[in-house]
């Protein structure tokens, strides 16, 4: 192996953890999603690992198609942040569509006493109440498409393919399996945490809680870069 596509290589996995460690967006909203909607733990990781996914491969064929037509990495460079840019607001909106359904919610069940479920079914919680707007998942899944990986083009990708094809696919996946893998490690190792957490009379909010947490989220994006 080349040693500037090994020490490229090495970049990948580095940028590619600590640029999802510090951002927030990455993983909170699975954490406060599984919780106030009651996923399990295998479905709190496919959901993350789907968008996981999407997130990395849209920046990839982007990436892909700048270096197969030879643009300059300047022009690939704005369309990310024209993404960056939509993919915040949409988490914000998310977030605060979420947060009033969630509140509206919470406020109409506050004198609503506990009822036994005879039966279970698939947009129910383990608490038995409504596990919230079904199309949540899909939304989410399409801001994180939208959603680009800001270093992977232009300190790893454009670098890479000076090189070879191979190393070009070599560090592209480094970097895709060091993002995912630390979304899915973050999110499971907070999502153990937050279950030990006592909710108490604040369960009932659970669901805006969340959706106040995921508008902040988009937030530190569009704000503060994180």
């Amino acid at each position: 192996m080349n040693q500037e596509v090994a020490l490229l290589a090495v970049t990948a996995a580095t940028i590619g953890f600590v640029h999802t460690l510090m951002g927030p967006d990455h993983y909170l909203p699975f954490i406060v999603l599984g919780r106030a909607r009651g996923w399990s733990g295998g479905r709190t990781a496919a959901i993350t690992l789907a968008c996981g996914a999407g997130h990395v491969l849209s920046s990839v064929l982007l990436g892909a198609i700048g270096i197969a037509l030879g643009l300059a990495v300047s022009r690939l460079e704005a369309v990310e942040a024209a993404r960056g840019d939509m993919a915040a607001w949409l988490l914000i909106a998310l977030g605060l569509l979420y947060f009033a359904w969630g509140l509206r919610r919470a406020v109409r069940r506050r004198h609503a006493h506990a009822h036994a479920h005879s039966h279970a079914h698939t947009h129910a919680d383990p608490r038995g109440e409504p596990a919230g707007p079904s199309s949540t998942p899909w939304v989410l899944f399409i801001v994180f498409v939208l959603g680009p990986c800001e270093p992977l083009i232009p300190l790893l990708m454009y670098p890479a393919a000076t090189h070879s094809v191979g190393g070009l696919v070599l560090v592209t996946a480094v970097f895709a399996v060091a993002t995912v893998g630390t979304m899915l490690a973050v999110v499971a190792l907070a999502t153990l945490g937050v279950d030990l957490l006592p909710m108490g009379r604040l369960e009932r909010y659970s669901h805006a809680l969340a959706g106040a947490a995921i508008a902040l989220s988009g937030l530190g994006i569009e704000l503060l870069g994180l």
